[in-house]
């Protein structure tokens, strides 16, 4: 049988190389590090449950619950608590609670009085020209306004990309938000007009929830039963070295626990971050390779705060978010312990705090005690959180998120009509066409049904 290779263990490659074995195809996992799973990874240490990458996922992709099915933890699932469904954004130099309804938004002093009848004036906002690749910034303000844009706008894209919203492709990064103005010209009628608008229906044996959830032991569960099911096909410490066209389609160099050898394969999937992958295709076809150089990435720092039981009340909420012209050196917070509050054992408290991004590359450069005692500066600051952690952790990605700026269309048209030349290669991942762990899901499971299907 013939081998399809994927390259890069992280949840794309896990995903896409279990459904392509679900469907009778040999597919095989080259991860050059010592674990799979990419960015996703729990640790368990002093009653605290963090995650080194993301945090959860929105129950509302059929492929995510697929998977789970399939793998024997859909019942491992965990909602969020009811009681953290609220958030917050730190503006003006305080906490202040995101509305739930446009009701309570007129009402609420998350903007000030005249922003907020700007926003109410998007009802009679024109659509862009046809064709335009506008910032998000640039989208924004047509729609709400520049001091709107500025909050709300930049806060949505940091919790998403913790990018900088002059940068971010308003098409590539939101494609909701132009398809609804494309359908109803304001943001404002559409969200009226689709409200009530009944979700397809789920694929049957799905139980969608629509809820912030995780997994009873963390994401790292999703990773580790993938590991399970993949057994020997998903190999650790194989770095691929070289790779180049053969009779039968591909032929990989593969370092492998110090030894070299080759591997024949029909078909390949580069599922490695998009500098990574560009590496390996610069003598094959050096214009791709710079297509996906030019992909740039947000550095983060993910650092978790921990207190002992009864140091620091519990908070209320999801979290905040933070805009980048409050000038602070968070970009959002999540109350963890009130999310999910068996990731906190006994009555502790956890707090995760994201720093980094485009807005502050540098602080990822901090190491563990610095950056701890900064977002301990910023806590008690912002949020009034006065006590000491007993518990810190510190993960830095120097290239954590990858950034859909203007042109990123463009640039991925470009990339499928040079992968039109190399038959039987392909490109998967977050550098393309989704960020989230949903994305990534849904995007592999349709990979591999196409390749099923050859």
């Amino acid at each position: 049988m013939a081998v399809i290779a994927v390259v890069g263990g992280g949840i794309t490659g896990l995903a896409l190389a279990h459904r392509l074995r679900s469907r009778g195809k040999d597919a095989v996992v080259l991860e050059a590090g010592a674990h799979l799973g990419g960015v996703i990874q729990t640790r368990q240490r002093d009653g605290f449950s963090t995650e080194t990458g993301p945090n959860s996922f929105l129950d509302r992709e059929p492929a995510t619950r697929e998977l789970a099915a399939s793998l024997g933890i859909e019942e491992r699932i965990r909602m969020a608590d009811p009681s953290a469904k609220s958030r917050s954004l730190y503006t003006r130099g305080q906490l202040r609670p995101v509305p739930a309804s446009p009701p309570a938004f007129l009402k609420s002093d998350l903007l000030p009085l005249g922003t907020r009848l700007r926003v109410l004036a998007e009802l009679f906002t024109g659509r862009a020209p046809p064709g335009q690749d506008e910032s998000l910034g640039d989208f924004g303000r047509r729609h709400v306004g520049a001091r709107a844009t500025s909050v709300l706008l930049d806060a949505m894209q940091t919790g998403t990309y913790a990018g900088d919203v002059e940068a971010l492709s308003a098409e590539a990064a939101f494609p909701t938000l132009k398809q609804l103005e494309r359908e109803h010209r304001s943001l404002l009628l559409g969200a009226v007009r689709t409200q009530g608008r009944q979700r397809a229906p789920a694929p049957a044996g799905t139980k969608l929830k629509g809820a912030m959830c995780t997994f009873e032991g963390g994401l790292g569960t999703l990773v580790e039963a993938l590991a399970r099911a993949l057994g020997p096909a998903a190999r650790t410490g194989a770095a691929v070295e070289g790779l180049a066209r053969s009779q039968n389609g591909w032929r990989l160099s593969v370092r492998e626990r110090g030894q070299q050898a080759e591997l024949e394969a029909s078909q390949v999937v580069l599922t490695s971050p998009a500098h990574v992958s560009a590496e390996l295709l610069a003598p094959l076809d050096p214009s791709l390779a710079g297509h996906l150089k030019g992909i740039p990435y947000a550095p983060i720092a993910v650092v978790h705060l921990g207190f002992a039981p009864g140091k620091t009340p519990p908070p209320d909420g999801f979290g905040f978010l933070v805009p980048g012209q409050e000038q602070r050196q968070l970009l959002g917070v999540i109350h963890v312990s009130t999310v999910f509050p068996f990731r906190a054992e006994g009555g502790r408290v956890l707090y995760t705090c994201l720093m980094g991004g485009a807005r502050r590359p540098d602080l990822v450069g901090l190491n563990e005690e610095a950056l701890a005692a900064l977002a301990q500066q910023e806590l008690r600051e912002m949020a009034g959180v006065t006590a000491s952690p007993d518990f810190t952790e510190a993960v830095r990605w120097p290239r954590g998120i990858p950034q859909y700026t203007v042109g990123h269309l463009e640039r991925l048209s470009a990339i499928d009509s040079a992968l039109a030349r190399l038959p039987g290669l392909h490109l998967a991942g977050n550098a393309y066409k989704g960020v989230g762990l949903n994305d990534c899901i849904r995007n592999a499971a349709a990979l591999a049904e196409t390749l099923a299907s050859r």
